[in-house]
């Protein structure tokens, strides 16, 4: 069995370059691109230290033949023809090439009706027929111990398919105790498993592999920090050329929203593997959150050239077409990803964005129920399931919403800003309180907790709090350095100023009164204040003394430091509160 450490690598690699040859004689594709990908990483092997291939038995040379034949078959995509020439093997093999064989007829058959018959976004009554007959037998031989690991694997994807969940889970652990090596197994298990409290009850086998299916499932799963360690050690340990690893570590930065990490790592994986497609839909969606039309243009008519027809191409074209705000068309694009894979959960996502831009809120909603049922774990899917209903204005189904999706991206607070906005809906203002204070505390990406926060105060007239919030408003927008456009600049200082006005601090009252005039919004109120302020002074009126004292003001805002009479109202960079 394959050893817990990365000690030997040079065995690692002979097991690797194995488990490729024995995926691609049963037809598992993906899992033997996956080896051999993660094998051409480490150095090369001396001849004297290539593995012979494992011996024949007498079973093998029995079914030699039919199972040649049924390879050629296979590879042409004839299942059936496959299937009835290896009628009766005993090997393991070809025993499960035929049950493959089976498998994979049925699904092809299943996608064919779904074309034929759908719009996009109907429901497919489609079943893949195969499925109860496959499960009888397998469960036969099963219980009678005669799976291999690649057996269970096969078995396990059946009960998945037929929606016996926990059952698949015991049978892919099995496999993946039998069978420690194939990558695939281990996939699968990454999808069933929905949070960190399952993993703690699985007994997985203690091997290498192991490390490599942690990191994927901590990323899946959006406990970023820690799949970034883990890829970390991968790498120290010797996987540093692993371009599977670089395209992960890239997605958890991207899952995080480091978008400049993320952007610089796949840029480099495109240097070192140009005519990948594997996650270069990810890629595009970094690229369309930054707006960067020209780099998102290149990258699809460089797809586009590679492999038109690919589910991440299809997606790519989408979100150029999105970002050029031709809705319609990308809305085509995500359609076509999903003709060519009903179950590709970022089309279903995006699509869903897309009818919502076109105001089509039910085929909205159905496309990110879909999403929902390819993978729970889609937080985007829920917001905007969120979103859909707070433009149908019903509050409570809102609120379920969100709160899924916070349950999934506890620490994002665009999730929390609208489960506060929800709350206050419904009138619960102590929680959406603690909704937009908690935003505030994750980080706030979007800088408008503050605000809403304040306004709340303002509605249950608490005027200090709400004031100490813009306070901290302005001086988040000041300290971050950027000049932005804030809209609700000037509705904190108006605020501000009118507070200071009523403790008749005037000289704190006056900056902010300044402030408010170089807002159009808030030109002629902040004059109109200014004209009271001198007119109260002359009169020799002092400020109250049971009034807060004015130390909350942000130093750089102080009367005594005024900012507005020596910077340039746009140089804001330069004054650190």
């Amino acid at each position: 069995p394959p050893s817990s450490d990365f000690s030997n690598l040079r065995e690692i690699k002979k097991q690797l370059l194995l488990i490729a040859g024995l995926t691609r004689e049963r037809g598992l594709l993906h899992s033997s691109k996956w080896s051999a990908e993660l094998a051409f990483s480490l150095p090369a092997l001396p001849l004297a230290e290539l593995q012979p291939p494992p011996p024949i038995t007498e079973e093998d040379a029995q079914d030699m033949d039919a199972y040649t034949l049924a390879k050629a078959y296979f590879d042409v995509k004839e299942y059936d023809r496959a299937a009835h020439f290896l009628h009766g093997c005993n090997s393991k093999k070809a025993y499960f090439l035929y049950m493959y064989s089976r498998y994979l007829s049925g699904e092809k058959k299943k996608d064919d009706e779904t074309v034929d018959s759908l719009g996009p976004l109907e429901k497919g009554q489609v079943k893949n027929e195969a499925l109860r007959e496959l499960r009888v037998e397998l469960s036969k031989k099963h219980q009678a111990r005669e799976l291999d690991g690649f057996g269970l694997y096969l078995y396990g994807v059946v009960l998945r398919k037929l929606d016996l969940v926990k059952e698949a889970i015991d049978v892919f652990v099995e496999a993946t105790h039998v069978l420690p090596l194939h990558w695939g197994a281990w996939l699968e298990l990454c999808n069933l498993i929905t949070d960190k409290e399952m993993l703690k009850f699985l007994s997985l086998p203690d091997t290498w592999m192991k490390e490599f299916f942690l990191a994927h499932i901590y990323t899946e799963l959006q406990l970023i920090e820690e799949a970034l360690q883990k890829y970390q050690n991968l790498i120290d340990v010797g996987f540093s050329k692993s371009s599977y690893i670089v395209s992960q570590i890239a997605v958890a930065y991207h899952n995080i929203r480091d978008i400049d990490k993320a952007l610089s790592i796949f840029n480099e994986l495109r240097k070192q593997d140009p005519y990948r497609i594997e996650n270069m839909d990810t890629f595009s969606n970094l690229l369309y959150v930054r707006s960067m039309k020209s780099e998102l243009s290149y990258l699809a008519h460089n797809l586009c050239e590679i492999d038109k027809y690919r589910v991440e191409t299809c997606c790519v074209i989408g979100n150029y077409y999105s970002l050029r705000s031709q809705h319609e068309k990308a809305a085509l694009y995500f359609q076509r990803a999903l003709k060519l894979n009903p179950r590709y959960l970022g089309a279903w996502t995006l699509m869903g964005h897309e009818y919502m831009e076109m105001k089509n809120t039910s085929a909205a909603i159905q496309a990110y129920r879909h999403a929902i049922e390819v993978n729970k774990r889609d937080y985007r899917a829920w917001y905007g399931l969120g979103q859909t209903y707070e433009i149908l204005k019903m509050p409570f189904y809102c609120l379920y919403y969100y709160r899924r999706a916070h349950q999934l991206r506890p620490n994002d607070s665009r999730m929390l800003v609208a489960l506060g906005e929800c709350y206050e809906k419904l009138n619960q203002l102590v929680e959406a309180k603690k909704c937009y204070w908690r935003a505030y505390a994750v980080g706030d990406v979007e800088k408008m907790a503050l605000v809403k926060l304040a306004k709340l105060h303002e509605q249950l007239t608490e005027s200090e709090q709400a004031a100490q919030c813009y306070i901290k408003y302005i001086q988040d927008i000041y300290s971050c350095g950027e000049i932005v456009e804030h809209l609700e600049e000037s509705t904190a200082f108006r605020y501000l100023a009118q507070y200071y006005f009523k403790c008749k601090l005037w000289d704190e009252a006056s900056t902010c009164a300044q402030k408010c005039c170089a807002f159009n919004d808030t030109r002629e109120e902040g004059k109109a204040l200014l004209r009271q302020i001198l007119q109260l002074r002359n009169q020799g009126e002092t400020p109250s003394t049971e009034m807060p004292a004015p130390f909350f003001l942000p130093a750089s805002l102080s009367a005594n430091n005024t900012p507005t009479r020596r910077v340039s109202p746009l140089n804001l960079s330069s004054v650190t509160p």
